[in-house]
């Protein structure tokens, strides 16, 4: 009997043990518009068994690392450094200083451009649409150099440009010494920086996808024949891009990004040793996260929420909308009923301004808060006064004779 009631102890114990080594971890992720908190399972083993040195898997909506493997290893890039060459290329066309129209020359330093190239003649205009076409689906370092110098006046102050936007996006493993990725000594970056730059360019840039989704296209009226280096393009189910990159030196690179049921994510191979592994790496990444994740989304950045009331305000009520956007990277077995809980600042008073902030809405999980969110005007509420007044009480006086 005595003996019974200890193996069932033992048992007791071990079950105990088990359990609670096999809960998974939670990890709070944080972006500038996005409020998240996430569960993932193991992400620093190599139990994909990837032929690649380094590797990474992150949500794009939530920058959540899924998976990784030596992800902080410094290595060669290759054209995969073309991601911030495009991002920096974005940003100047969102600021204004650039449009897709705007005729690009091509210099003699941008023509000697060895590598993927489209062969551009020092004689020859093509627009930043072209440019970017060229860049994107086949990775032309001679447009890449013809862009950097568009930009900057150089393509050594590109590149200090380049190395400043990789610090400001906390791009710790990265020195760029060039626009286009061709070796060289001391340029060097890591999957997982990789990996924050095609978010940033995937999650700012989003039109980005126009260019790099191309499978087949032309430059200069047909007569050059564009194909994609990204074969995933082609193969892969909901493939957005991203870029691929390749030297004798930095062996196979990709920086590929898929979205499927709402759920987008980016994967990144560094040194496969052959085309063929890079792309079966990715594609073991981007299988993996589309099978054992999620991503629920709680509210939406805009969206109404409710109605409060306004003192001394010329409108009684201001409505009060998610200043973000707010979700969960769930694994697919997991449910979830997040909470909801609104707190208003203790005076709503007029005057008003349209996106003014009046309060903030937790989101909770079984009594735990997953983030926070503010919430803010949806418009303008004057403060009352005679003048204000009297003029609202005439329009409401005509609109209610007109009908």
């Amino acid at each position: 009997m005595i003996k019974k009631i200890f193996y069932s102890f033992l048992c007791i114990c071990f079950f105990y043990v088990y359990t609670v080594n096999a809960t998974y971890l939670t990890i709070p992720t944080w972006s500038k518009d996005t409020v998240v908190e996430t569960s993932t399972g193991k992400v620093g083993e190599n139990f994909l068994e990837l032929n690649c040195e380094s590797a990474i898997l992150i949500s794009q909506d939530t920058g959540e690392v899924l998976y990784e493997h030596n992800s902080h290893e410094k290595l060669r890039p290759a054209s995969v450094t073309k991601v911030m060459t495009i991002l920096l290329i974005m940003e100047e066309i969102d600021n204004g200083h650039l449009s897709y129209d705007d005729m690009v020359s091509c210099s003699e330093n941008a023509s000697s451009m060895g590598g993927s190239q489209i062969w551009l003649d020092p004689r020859e205009e093509l627009s930043v649409h072209e440019m970017l076409k060229a860049i994107c689906v086949v990775s032309a370092n001679d447009c890449t150099v013809a862009m950097a110098e568009r930009i900057c006046g150089s393509e050594e102050v590109f590149v200090d440009k380049m190395n400043q936007k990789a610090k400001e996006l906390g791009m710790k493993d990265t020195v760029f010494k060039n626009c286009h990725g061709i070796d060289e000594d001391g340029h060097v970056t890591s999957s997982n920086d990789i990996a924050i730059m095609s978010r940033e360019l995937l999650t700012k840039h989003p039109e980005i996808t126009q260019y790099t989704t191309i499978w087949m296209d032309t430059l200069r009226d047909g007569k050059s024949q564009l194909v994609n280096t990204n074969k995933m393009i082609r193969n892969y189910e909901g493939a957005t891009g991203l870029k691929t990159g390749s030297t004798s030196l930095a062996l196979f690179n990709l920086s590929a990004s898929a979205t499927r049921d709402g759920l987008s994510l980016i994967a990144v191979v560094m040194r496969a040793p052959t085309t063929k592994d890079r792309f079966s790496c990715a594609k073991k990444l981007l299988d993996y996260g589309f099978s054992n994740y999620k991503y629920e989304r709680f509210s939406e950045g805009g969206a109404s929420v409710t109605n409060v009331n306004v003192e001394k305000g010329l409108e009684s009520e201001v409505t009060l909308n998610y200043g973000a956007s707010a979700g969960k990277m769930i694994d697919k077995k997991s449910e979830v009923n997040v909470e909801q809980e609104v707190i208003l600042n203790e005076k709503i008073e007029a005057p008003i301004s349209q996106g003014q902030k009046l309060g903030e809405v937790n989101f909770k999980l079984n009594g735990e808060i997953l983030g926070k969110v503010d919430l803010v005007a949806a418009n303008n509420v004057e403060k009352i006064n005679f003048l204000n007044m009297g003029k609202k009480i005439l329009n409401n006086w005509f609109y209610l004779f007109r009908n």
